[in-house]
């Protein structure tokens, strides 16, 4: 497991929300204060990525506030972003400007910068008890970013659409990498941290339509991971092709093909299709719920409509035919 976790019933209940106020001070130089103290329950995930940070949290309604004071003790020289996935967020900048959004959406805003949060629930919780505001957050050093600082300051104390595109990508990647914290290894997190810098730059880039200026990696690690979303979200489709992808997503089908194997270690586009469709139909014949669907309707599922390719395939990437995997896979269940 990566990070650090902080759950606040781990606590004795006369020290939950003091030790949830000095953590919040320590790790974002914010004061926090709320109205929940005798029912106050939070959770809050740190992952340290390399000079990148993320952390998931949820907490009662809250006011969150950082001072010129809290500024000068703490490292200020960074963005922080935040993605609501629960309740809702207003910021309040020292310029007066307010942003605010609610679930699935993401505030930009600059840690060398007093502000106010005000953090608010969906609503009461029928028992009456506070409900949740939950988000994942992430700090950036603002030196490794390839954006101008000029430029991200459009960005500043605003909601950025996380729905399609790169904004879809990062929430997709901030979401999942909580998920799979207990299944991550110390070693893994400056790889994770380089790909979530790649998929802020990419977004803040495409916001202000400054692409051009990120480095050639950033756009070919971004557009690796925009093909791959593609592809999970088409497997079903028989006409996804390499063609069909490249003309999905603006580029030459040699460019494609360059920078996937670049970044899949030499793996070819169409082979990496395959293989997730192979995986799809491996997955979904061990189930017990499916045993009576014919294999060859789970392999047209997932794109494979010749049911000699699929054995064949299957064979060879398993060493097992796809009627013999699911008789052993039911039997371990029986």
């Amino acid at each position: 497991m990566i990070g650090t976790v902080f759950r606040s019933a781990d606590v004795p209940a006369d020290e939950r929300l003091d030790r949830w106020r000095e953590l919040i001070d320590r790790t974002r130089a914010t004061e926090a204060c709320t109205d929940h103290a005798t029912d106050f329950s939070a959770e809050l995930h740190l992952m340290e990525l390399g000079a990148v940070s993320a952390w998931r949290t949820s907490f009662p309604p809250a006011r969150l506030r950082r001072t010129a004071r809290s500024i000068r003790r703490a490292e200020p020289e960074r963005y922080h972003l935040t993605l609501v996935l629960d309740g809702r967020l207003a910021l309040v900048r020292d310029t007066g400007e307010t942003a605010a959004t609610g679930p699935h959406g993401l505030l930009v805003d600059d840690n060398s910068r007093p502000c106010e949060v005000h953090a608010r629930d969906a609503g009461s919780a029928a028992d009456g008890r506070a409900g949740v505001v939950a988000g994942v957050g992430v700090d950036i050093p603002k030196a490794l970013l390839p954006v101008p600082p000029s430029e991200v300051q459009r960005l500043l104390g605003r909601g950025l659409p996380v729905r399609q595109g790169p904004g879809a990508l990062l929430a997709d990647f901030l979401t999942g990498l909580d998920r799979q914290a207990e299944h991550l290894r110390p070693s893994d997190a400056p790889r994770l941290g380089t790909v979530l810098l790649d998929l802020v730059s990419a977004l803040f880039a495409h916001t202000l339509e400054v692409e051009a200026d990120l480095p050639p990696e950033t756009r070919q690690a971004v557009l690796v991971r925009q093909v791959r979303g593609f592809v999970h979200r088409n497997l079903h489709d028989p006409e996804l092709t390499p063609g069909a992808i490249a003309a999905a997503h603006h580029v030459s089908l040699s460019h494609l093909h360059r920078v996937f194997s670049g970044q899949s270690h030499g793996e070819t586009l169409a082979a990496w299709i395959r293989a997730q469709r192979l995986e799809r139909a491996r997955r979904d014949l061990a189930d017990p719920a499916q045993r009576t669907v014919p294999i060859h309707e789970v392999a047209a599922r997932w794109g494979i409509y010749r049911a000699s390719d699929f054995t064949r395939s299957f064979r060879a990437a398993y060493g097992v035919s796809p009627s013999e995997h699911r008789i052993r896979s039911l039997a371990g269940r029986a």
